[in-house]
């Protein structure tokens, strides 16, 4: 017999040597698997959650992004927390975010789509999708937004000429406290409603006033508790009060927006595109033509594609401008500096946006003001494409995570006064304007603002043409020091309620 042989005939003639070797097999094997489900995987730490509850009782649900950066304080730039049921991964501080949306960009590149932003969209539009119709989208509307100027001289024209509105709206208050809430919302979105419907609305058209106020509300309600909470147990809370007032206005939303379309539609001349519905109505006609079958330019997309930049390109820029108008008021000293820059270096006439490379210190302020508003404190949430093994840990394929940018913007290794309004934080030692890394205000990676170039383009225009024509104050009898920064409850932190004076300086 062969040496092989004679061990197994050894083995079987002793049951007590039998037992033996397989209890020592059995040892081997449980030591060798936990080895390997320490050290492969790993999951991240965190707080124990409670059956069914998860985390919840530890976390305020109205600002939940204050309460995982105190977690992780404790348990480190990787770590998970479980809302209800759903296990979530938080990433924390600027070099665990930039690492996992840049360097391991596929795998943290799906859109985490929860039950409330499903109940509005179906996983249809650009912000809310994944798979080949997000890629289609996104590449179609990158492709058309920089076709019809973004970052152009010919979208500058539009901003500038709708500067000219924002401020006869602002000198029809005379110098007196009003809420610039609504004519720096009608502002924005008449930027975005020119690129994608070719042209602007009246301020007082009902129609668009609707439209804004619909996005707003809903932008604010699904960051409240009641909502968060449905997120977590949908189908035990499909009937509460927020939900039902979200999907009223959303219904509302898609009516007008199918009414503007038909308009569009009856007007349309393949041969001169006014903005992107027409673009997409034309893709969409010849690909009906050419019989494809599973074309992702349906009216579905078409819709919530409109809805999606009509939203984002209205309240992230809006809200930020009106931050920066509130710090101006709270800082009369940095607004002084803005307005003596603004007065060497440009004077009465028309600023531009090459102007912005001599106003390093007014450039300073815009971004600061970003990085201090921290408007999009947990971004929106991603999903694990695939397994993946990151900074030691194990994540699963489909496990939601939060890049929290709250924790970079706010990086106490990356930023010398974190928590305080400091312009100098984008100037070096001669006043230069310089870039940092740590600015992440847009996020990063695959799923980065698609509308950065033109957001930069109306923050700057925007903010230096208004300073340039009026200085923010107080209304009469409150103080610089009564100025509130806490920011409003909501999906995206807006100032809360306030009124500004906007003295004309000519």
């Amino acid at each position: 017999m062969s040496p092989l042989e004679d061990f197994v005939f050894f083995l079987l003639s002793s049951p007590t040597t039998l037992l033996g070797t397989v209890a020592v097999l059995l040892v081997l094997c449980l030591f060798s698997s936990k080895f390997i489900s320490q050290e492969m995987w790993k999951e991240p730490p965190g707080p124990r959650p409670l059956p069914l509850l998860g985390n919840l009782l530890q976390l305020d649900l109205n600002r939940p992004y204050k309460t995982l950066c105190e977690l992780s304080k404790k348990y480190g730039s990787v770590f998970k927390v479980y809302f209800g049921t759903n296990k979530v991964v938080v990433l924390a501080g600027y070099k665990t975010v930039k690492e996992a949306l840049v360097s391991y960009a596929e795998e943290f590149g799906d859109r985490d789509i929860a039950p409330i932003f499903y109940d509005m969209t179906q996983g249809h539009g650009i912000i809310l999708a994944n798979g080949e119709s997000w890629k289609e989208m996104r590449r179609f509307a990158l492709s058309t937004l920089r076709d019809f100027g973004m970052g152009k001289r010919v979208v500058e024209d539009t901003i500038l000429e709708e500067c000219c509105h924002l401020i006869k709206m602002f000198d029809e208050h005379k110098g007196k406290p009003f809420d610039t809430k609504c004519p720096v919302n009608y502002a924005t979105s008449n930027i975005i409603s020119s690129i994608v419907y070719g042209s602007r609305f009246e301020y007082d058209d009902p129609r668009f006033k609707n439209l804004i106020r619909r996005a707003n509300e809903n932008l604010r309600i699904t960051g409240s508790a009641s909502v968060q909470v449905y997120n977590m147990f949908p189908r035990l809370l499909s009937w509460i009060k927020n939900r039902q007032l979200i999907l009223k206005n959303v219904e509302m939303t898609i009516s007008d927006v199918k009414d503007l379309i038909k308009h569009l539609k009856e007007t349309l001349n393949p041969h001169m595109c006014r903005g992107l519905v027409d673009c997409f109505l034309i893709r969409k006609q010849k690909e009906e033509e050419s019989h494809i079958i599973d074309t992702h330019f349906h009216e579905n997309n078409l819709i919530f594609t409109l809805t999606n930049l009509f939203a984002a390109g209205t309240d992230t820029t809006a809200i930020t401008l009106r931050w920066a108008l509130l710090l101006m008021a709270k800082y009369p000293q940095i607004q002084d500096q803005v307005q003596d820059e603004l007065s060497r270096v440009v004077g009465s006439r028309q600023i531009q946006v090459d102007d912005r490379k001599n106003l390093p210190y007014t450039d300073a302020v815009i971004h600061e003001t970003q990085r201090l508003a921290n408007i999009v404190p947990m971004s929106l949430p991603h999903k694990t494409s695939r397994d993946v093994t990151f900074q030691g840990f194990f994540i699963k394929k489909g496990t939601i995570v939060f890049p929290l940018l709250t924790s970079v913007l706010y990086d106490e290794s990356e930023w010398e006064s974190p928590h305080t309004f400091n312009p100098s934080h984008f100037l070096d030692n001669e006043g230069k304007f310089i870039r940092r890394d740590a600015f992440m205000a847009f996020s990063a990676g695959r799923r980065v603002c698609l509308g950065e170039s033109l957001a930069k383009m109306e923050l700057f225009l925007f903010f230096t043409t208004l300073l340039q024509r009026f200085r923010f104050t107080p209304p009469p009898g409150v103080t610089e020091d009564d100025l509130d920064l806490t920011p409003a409850v909501g999906f995206v932190l807006s100032p809360s309620p306030h009124e500004l004076c906007a003295v004309s300086r000519q």
